[in-house]
């Protein structure tokens, strides 16, 4: 299972056409992804015949959320499920590192039917092995995970481990650092069956005239790219 997280609508349309079995759509990339705006999920759900998660993620930064945040994130669940998204992608921590079971708890109870996957909140964890309890008792389909390394390659082992540990009840889903040249050995080597990757290139703007004074505005960007895409699926034959 190769999901593909998607930066924009024109990013989850690539990686269909490179071969994506799912999309995680988000925002925000560079900050490590929030909640896409109401406009890209409505788009993205008419455009896709493959399965669509959402990233419900209300800032950018760590992930223990005050009583605000707790309402938008509840209210984006809502919005997806009326849109007739697949699944979310959700994850919230207490002040001392560990899952918050009640807000999570409240977060996959508004989910319903959609799947939901922990996201990389889960590596922020105190204790890898307590949060992977703690998130299959929210019954929760999926984890992704890096084994709280910079990347899955790094993560391999402490990857394994959790594979071992889940024994079946939940879906240990390796992302992180993941490319064409690694995908096939990290899949070996963690017994993920699950694999997460942004296949991301830059875009170079096809304006002519660019101001000079802006000088900290790039007028490229990232997306996810389909011969990436097709790529890492060809590693996974």
């Amino acid at each position: 299972m190769l999901e593909i997280a998607s930066n924009s609508v024109t990013s989850a349309l690539a990686a269909q056409r490179g071969g994506a079995d799912r999309i995680e759509l988000f925002d925000n990339l560079a900050e490590g992804g929030t909640t896409p705006s109401f406009g890209s999920i409505a788009l993205a759900r008419e455009r896709l015949q493959i399965p669509l998660f959402v990233l419900i993620r209300p800032r950018p930064g760590d992930f223990h959320y005050d009583a605000l945040e707790r309402e938008l994130m509840l209210r984006d669940i809502q919005q997806c499920r009326a849109l007739g998204c697949d699944g979310v992608v959700i994850g919230a921590l207490d002040a001392e590192g560990s899952v918050d079971v009640s807000l999570c708890r409240e977060l996959v109870q508004a989910a319903g039917p959609m799947q939901v996957t922990f996201h990389r909140a889960f590596d922020a964890a105190r204790d890898l092995s307590a949060a992977l309890e703690d998130v299959i008792s929210l019954g929760c389909q999926r984890v992704l995970s890096s084994g709280g390394q910079a990347s899955a390659e790094a993560g391999a082992d402490v990857l394994a481990a959790l594979v071992k540990q889940a024994a079946g009840r939940i879906s240990i889903m390796a992302g992180a650092g993941i490319t064409p040249g690694n995908i096939a050995a990290v899949a070996k080597a963690t017994g993920c069956v699950e694999l997460h990757a942004s296949a991301k290139a830059v875009r170079h703007s096809a304006m002519r005239f660019h101001n000079p004074a802006l000088v900290g505005l790039s007028p490229g960007w990232v997306a996810t790219d389909a011969e990436e895409v097709a790529a890492l699926r060809a590693a996974l034959a």
